[in-house]
C-alpha cells in the first residue's frame, strides 16, 4: 500500500481539558502509523536489525489546522516521499469524517549503522518503497532550525522509565510533552491552531538530566523557541519552534 491509513476515535488520552487533540497526541498517532507502514513495506524494526541498521527520527514538523475533539472519528494516514540527501522523507495527515485534512505533517528519518553510530544513505533501504511523487502534505516541513540566542532556562528533566522507548533513549513524542510542560497551559488551551517544528540532534539516555531552555523565536510572531541541552556537556539534544494561533 503506497499510502497507509488507520481509523481511530479521538481517545481520552489524546486530548487536553478542552477536549481537543494535543501536540503530543498527534506525534503518538503519527509514530504508530509510520511504524505499521514500515513493517508492511518490509523495512520495519526487525528487518533493519538483521542488517545492523535502525530508523532514527531526525526532524519532524506538524501543523494542526484544526484540533479534532474527543470522540471524533479520524483517519490517520502516512506515506514515504523519497529521499533528500541523508534523509528519508515521510508525510502524514489526519482527516475528519468529511475526508478533509485537519492535521498535516512531514518527517525526516536517518538510517543508522547501529554499531558505528553513523548515518547511511537511505536509498538502499528505500529501493522498493513507493515515492508518492507530488503527494505533499507539508512541503515546508522537516527543516533544519536556526540557533536562537537569548533563551532562558525553564526547568530540568531526568530521563526516567516512562520516557524511554525500545531504542533505549527518550522517545520522540516524549520531547513534545516536555515542551508542552514548560509553557503556560492557558496558551495551549486557547490555541485553535498550532505548529511544531523539532530537530532531534543527539539522543538522551536513561538517567540523563536535561535542561530545557526557551524564549521568543527572534522576530517570528507568536512563536516560542525551545532547546533541550545535556546538563553534563551543555550540548544541544533537541531544538524546536512552536507557533500558536488563537
Amino acid at each position: 500500500m503506497d499510502i497507509w491509513q488507520e481509523s481511530f476515535p479521538m481517545r481520552f488520552w489524546d486530548v487536553d481539558k478542552t477536549d481537543r487533540l494535543t501536540l503530543s497526541g498527534t506525534f503518538d498517532f503519527f509514530q504508530e502509523v509510520a511504524i505499521a507502514h514500515a513493517e508492511h513495506l518490509g523495512v520495519g524494526r526487525e528487518a533493519l536489525e538483521r542488517t545492523g541498521q535502525a530508523w532514527i527520527l531526525s526532524r519532524m514538523s506538524v501543523m494542526l489546522e484544526r484540533r479534532p475533539r474527543l470522540g471524533e472519528p479520524i483517519k490517520v494516514r502516512t506515506w514515504p516521499r523519497g529521499a533528500e540527501k541523508l534523509f528519508a522523507v515521510r508525510d502524514y495527515d489526519i482527516r475528519d469524517e468529511s475526508d478533509i485534512p485537519v492535521v498535516k505533517g512531514r518527517s525526516g528519518w536517518v538510517v543508522l549503522d547501529v554499531a558505528k553510530k553513523r548515518p547511511l544513505r537511505p536509498q538502499s533501504v528505500m529501493e522498493n518503497m513507493p515515492k508518492n511523487e507530488g503527494i505533499d502534505s507539508l512541503p515546508d516541513g522537516a527543516r533544519g532550525l536556526d540557533v536562537i540566542e537569548g533563551l532562558s532556562k525553564k526547568t530540568e528533566r531526568n530521563a526516567a522509565y516512562s520516557d524511554i522507548d525500545y531504542n533505549g533513549h527518550v522517545n520522540n513524542a516524549r520531547y513534545v510533552q516536555w515542551i508542552q510542560d514548560i509553557l503556560d497551559p492557558e496558551l495551549l488551551y486557547a490555541a485553535r491552531q498550532m505548529r511544531l517544528d523539532i530537530n532531534y540532534i543527539s539522543e538522551i539516555l536513561p538517567g540523563e538530566t536535561s535542561e530545557i531552555w526557551a524564549g521568543p523565536a527572534g522576530d517570528k510572531p507568536d512563536t516560542i523557541a525551545v532547546e533541550g541541552r545535556h546538563q553534563d556537556s551543555g550540548l544541544v539534544a533537541f531544538r524546536a519552534e512552536l507557533w500558536t494561533g488563537a
